[in-house]
């Protein structure tokens, strides 16, 4: 058995590695930890191919809307860049430049034959995470029992995007479950993150968030049920948006845990600003998701409330809350200092900060944690047993199959106890309104307690699972990097080894801006103001 599952991935990894053209394959073997400017450096990429990567999307689907650009000059770029991001980091799953290429050239004859595009996105590349389906592809979701299992359709939010005009090109890869904020699998193995190999690019979005930080891709989509679009984001230095539940499509997306209703995973964008992530968000709701995935609400954008926020911020007068500390588990100094950082911009700004007092944070965290292990594994240990591959690290610390699995009354009372959790947290939030006589826009708070950390590292959800449980919209924002001369040790504290001393300078350092639920056109404004004054307005 275990021979079988070993073959079964070493061909599929061959074969992701033979998709990369001979003419497109660089030399690896003397590279330093930091690969950040291999696409630069490599000769690979032309002049105008990197300048066409190191645009923003925004400013491309202008040049590609005005005829400036063409799709398949685009796509080539992406491509051939998303071939040396896999090379350095191994953020690949799928890789197919054949299949692009063609749905390029069509989107450039479509332009050509009626003098318009064909949606928003014409001739953009758009990345995926390896859980949504693309019709002739592999969804394996690092599971290597779902090798050679070919998909028949697209996913909903596919479709969409498809019909919005974007181009497919890479499919990224995920931890095996999907359960665990590191990227690494039996069939491809670990991916590492462009800025250090030696750190996580956090997961379960890690794919994405690798590629997209040295801009193989330009909008990559993730998901999000304990912070996998939101750790990548803030690892590789990247803007992310976790919506709420219902204002993204995730219809025939694989899952594990399939039917578990009691925390929803949720699907949005990593990008490098916030108006790309603004721009994929309309994109997809201008396509009416919710005719087509019936857990949408049917919201397209709300402009006046995009509006309305950025008018708030040119008088000054936002209102934020903000901790570095949810009571469980307390941040490294380069978190701490991010969180300081953000605070004293905005206040310097104008706009009042106010000490937010976590509401029962560790008992969100106990309970979510219950939430992800109420089938005591099950699921994720029957697809591991059909291949006989092993589970990877950190998979049995979030579901224990040794703990027993929840019945239908447990189910429901702790569905009960996360609604009662959620009303409490929204009362906290209109009582500290009343107290100040004023709207609290959004709250400031850490995504993880550490910068992009080292591999098999990531031990605390908390952070960014206690959101999920609360279904709040959140926004990462990139703020600085942590500085061993600034960020100094913690007293009493003793390092492993001599790397454990210094293992995080030079690492990403973000926050996360929380805002009430389905408050994503504000929220987003907020995050896009807070990286302005920060100058991270777009991160290189």
């Amino acid at each position: 058995m275990a021979k079988d599952w070993k073959q079964a991935a070493a061909a599929k990894q061959q074969r992701i590695n033979d998709s990369i053209p001979e003419e497109w394959r660089i030399d690896t073997s003397s590279l330093d930890a930091n690969v950040m400017n291999v696409p630069s450096t490599c000769g690979l990429l032309s002049k105008s191919e990197l300048d066409i990567t190191n645009s923003s999307a925004t400013e491309l689907v202008v040049k590609l809307a005005d005829g400036s650009l063409k799709a398949v000059d685009v796509t080539t770029a992406f491509c051939k860049r998303a071939a040396i991001s896999h090379q350095v980091t191994n953020c690949a799953l799928e890789f197919f430049p054949e299949m692009a290429m063609q749905q390029a050239k069509e989107l450039d004859e479509f332009y050509e034959k009626h003098g318009r595009t064909v949606g928003p996105l014409h001739g953009l590349p758009v990345s995926l995470k390896d859980q949504l389906r693309v019709k002739g592809l592999e969804t394996t979701m690092g599971y290597v029992s779902w090798i050679d299992k070919y998909d028949t359709g697209d996913s909903v939010l596919t479709a969409l995007l498809r019909k919005a005009g974007a181009v497919f090109y890479i499919k990224t890869s995920v931890p095996q479950s999907l359960m665990v904020c590191e990227t690494v699998n039996n069939i491809t193995g670990r991916s590492v993150n462009p800025r250090n190999k030696n750190w996580s690019p956090g997961g379960s979005s890690g794919g994405e968030g690798a590629n997209v930080g040295i801009r193989g891709g330009i909008i990559g989509v993730g998901t999000d049920i304990g912070g996998s679009i939101r750790v990548p984001s803030a690892f590789n230095f990247l803007y992310g948006l976790r919506p709420s539940h219902g204002r993204m499509p995730y219809g025939k997306m694989a899952n594990s845990m399939e039917g578990q209703e009691t925390v929803h995973s949720v699907v949005g964008p990593i990008a490098h600003s916030v108006p790309d992530l603004r721009l994929f968000v309309t994109s997809v709701l201008e396509q009416e998701p919710w005719k087509h995935d019936s857990k949408v609400i049917p919201m397209p954008w709300r402009q006046p409330e995009h509006d309305a926020t950025v008018q708030k911020i040119k008088s000054g007068k936002l209102a934020l809350g903000f901790f570095n500390n949810d009571g469980v588990v307390m941040p490294h100094p380069p978190i701490l200092r991010g969180v300081d950082k953000v605070v004293s911009t905005l206040r310097e700004d104008g706009h009042t900060l106010i000490d937010w007092k976590p509401y029962k944070h560790d008992y969100a965290v106990d309970l979510i944690q219950g939430i992800y292990a109420s089938d005591a594994g099950k699921d994720i240990h029957t697809v591991l047993s059909a291949s006989g591959e092993p589970a990877i690290p950190n998979i049995n610390d979030l579901v224990d199959p040794t703990r027993s699995g929840a019945d239908i009354t447990t189910l429901w009372d702790v569905q009960l106890q996360k609604w009662n959790f959620q009303m409490e947290y929204i009362e906290k939030w209109n009582q500290m309104e009343e107290k100040l006589g004023k709207e609290m826009d959004a709250f400031i708070m850490p995504i993880t307690p550490t910068a992009a950390i080292r591999h098999n590292q990531f031990r605390y959800y908390g952070y960014a699972s206690a959101i999920n449980l609360l279904d709040f919209t959140s926004v990462v924002i990139p703020v600085t990097f942590a500085d061993k001369e600034l960020d100094k040790k913690i007293d009493n504290f003793k390092p492993m080894n001599d790397m454990d001393k210094q293992a995080y300078h030079g690492a990403p350092i973000a926050v996360q801006i929380v805002g009430r639920r389905l408050t994503e056109e504000k929220t987003m404004a907020i995050a896009e103001e807070v990286g302005r004054l920060l100058g991270n307005a777009i991160t290189p």
